[in-house]
């Protein structure tokens, strides 16, 4: 399918449906979540554990081929937690573990595929059970970690800074770099004088800027019929 045939009003209904996934079911799996997430397939996404906090304006998508994980392990020596700022980017596959503590500042971006765990899960000697693996993760204030990329127990990176694609991270990032690689080291800095736009920026007219996706939908699908819809999904041709 090369195009969407869905009128305006289905979308409307099925962004109806999508919103009481996420009220009624969706924000249970937390301990606390901010105002007006938008999350796509939020059915598919994967939250269990307890201590999980996520802020406001979250945009988490998800697939069933490639869910979302947010997971933290309690037991014998473990009480994970992970806590997620506002204004944040969860991409198709992003996966945060956490045993003892995921920190996550506000306007962090998670491109797909992405992996972030405290543990190593087994020691080297003693494999039968994690033990003495685990150090706390800190990401600062809008860093961006890249499509598969891995960040590593203990590791802080700092404010602005980039994880390329692919990069494995078992070391401190200063703020303010991109950093690629495995194991990950420092390939350019970020000017911290010139002006960055940031998620937030999205939001600053949070209902303002939903009404225009709204607007913007309308528009797209404005040409879009009942029976055209119907038709693609029974009779779909190649100009479709």
């Amino acid at each position: 399918m090369r195009k969407n045939h869905s009128p305006y009003f289905i979308k409307r209904l099925q962004g109806y449906w999508n919103d009481f996934l996420v009220n009624h079911f969706f924000v249970k799996n937390f301990d606390g979540l901010g105002e007006n997430p938008m999350v796509v397939s939020p059915m598919s996404a994967e939250v269990f554990g307890r201590n999980i906090e996520v802020g406001s304006y979250l945009h988490l998508i998800s697939s069933r081929d490639n869910p979302v994980r947010l997971t933290t392990w309690s037991g014998k020596g473990m009480d994970g937690k992970i806590s997620v700022g506002n204004y944040c980017l969860m991409s198709p596959g992003t996966t945060i573990t956490a045993a003892d503590s995921i920190t996550i500042g506000d306007n962090c971006m998670f491109a797909a595929s992405c992996y972030i765990a405290d543990s190593d899960w087994h020691g080297l000697y003693n494999r039968t059970r994690p033990f003495r693996c685990t150090k706390p993760i800190v990401l600062k204030d809008n860093v961006w970690i890249g499509h598969g990329a891995k960040v590593g127990k203990g590791v802080t990176i700092g404010e602005n800074s980039v994880v390329a694609a692919g990069a494995v991270v078992v070391k401190d990032v200063p703020d303010n770099v991109v950093v690629g690689g495995n194991p990950a080291k420092v390939i350019k800095s970020i000017n911290p004088s010139r002006r960055m736009l940031k998620r937030e920026k999205l939001f600053e007219q949070g209902e303002f800027y939903l009404q225009n996706q709204r607007d913007l939908d309308r528009y797209v699908l404005s040409q879009n019929t009942l029976w055209g819809w119907v038709r693609s999904k029974l009779f779909p041709t190649r100009s479709d």
